[in-house]
Order: C-alpha cells, then structure tokens, then sequence
C-alpha cells in the first residue's frame, strides 16, 4: 500500500468515527429527559416542559407546588380569547366567584424576566407596578399565552412552553364567560403532575 492509498483509508476511517459518534451524541440528546408539567382537566390535557435557563426558582417553586397537590382542584378563572388562560389560585376552589384571583401561597417569587412571550407561553402572574414596582411573581397564579403576547415582554417572568394540547387551551380561551371574564362551567385542574419526558 503507498502513502497516499494509505492517507485516504485513514481519512475514510476518521470520518466513519465521526459520523458514528455523531450518531452517538445525537440519541444521547434525543433520549434525554426533562421534567414536564401534566394539567389534566375536565375538558383535556395541557402539557409544559419548563425553561430552566430563564428561570430556575419559577420552574422549582411550580414542581414543588404541583408534587404538594397544591394545583389539584383549582380552576382556570379567567379567560379572554386571543389572549390567555389563568389559574392558580387556591380561593377558586371555593363557591364565591368574587375572590377567584385574589389568593395565593403567601409569598412571592423574584423576578426572573429573560424568556419572551408567544403564543404556548407560562407565565407568571403577579399584581401591577403600582404596588410591585420589583415585580414580583404571584406564589402560584399563571396564565397561558393563546396569542403572541408580545407587548407583554420585559414585565412577567415567563418559565414555560406548552409542548401538547394547545388546542385544549384554545377550548378553554373561548368558553362562554361572565363579566369576570371567569368561565361559565368551570374549568378545574383535576391533577397537575410532574413526568420525566423527552424533549426534542
């Protein structure tokens, strides 16, 4: 064998090592698993993978509530179609209507406002600058992005993404409403759990 037949079985070589590393990798990434939260209501199934770069303490404070039980029970109570669906709060599990965004944990969440808005977007709730000029996030209320949102950027901490039923939270935007804007059958989380999925 000459030099250069030898050159090119070596060249070859190099490539075929890295073509199959390459593989390698590749369904390492695939196969990897995330923590996804699992909403499951009396009208289908919403699931979110979280945005653990942009905020951490959002993601940890959601997993831990959900594993607690806290969500289960409670109701989306407000909903505007071509804008979003919230929930989160605890009063809504009882029969007066008139408190239903008005409760929480009882502490707030820092700030954590990196990730944009978009349709599929969780995000955090929180009171106005008038009288959270830091801020701040609700302990436990949330709202999910139906349309873009994006005059929203730079205000609330977004923390997650909807991954499947979209299509559920389109159902739920446009469920006749009071005045309220607090859906007319209620809308109630029936379990919210953490899974370990997949994510491309």
């Amino acid at each position: 064998m000459n030099v250069r037949s030898f050159a090119l079985l070596l060249l070859v070589a190099f490539f075929l090592v890295s073509f199959a590393n390459a593989q390698d990798n590749a369904k390492q990434a695939s196969g990897k698993k995330q923590d996804v939260a699992v909403i499951k209501t009396n009208v289908g199934t919403i699931v979110f993978k979280f945005l653990p770069d942009s905020a951490p303490n959002h993601m940890k404070n959601f997993i831990k509530l959900a594993k607690k039980g806290f969500y289960n029970g409670l109701t989306f109570h407000r909903v505007i179609p071509g804008f979003m669906i919230q929930g989160g709060d605890p009063l809504s599990k009882d029969k007066d209507r008139s408190n239903d965004g008005t409760g929480g944990p009882g502490y707030t969440i820092p700030a954590e406002i990196k990730a944009k808005h978009g349709r599929g977007a969780v995000a955090a709730a929180r009171l106005g600058d008038t009288v959270n000029p830091k801020r701040e996030s609700s302990g436990s209320q949330f709202y999910i992005c139906v349309g873009e949102c994006n005059w929203l950027d730079g205000q609330y901490t977004v923390f997650g993404r909807v991954i499947e039923g979209m299509d559920i939270v389109d159902k739920i935007a446009n469920m006749p409403r009071d005045k309220r804007d607090n859906p007319l059958q209620p809308v109630v989380m029936e379990s919210v759990t953490i899974e370990k999925r997949a994510i491309k």
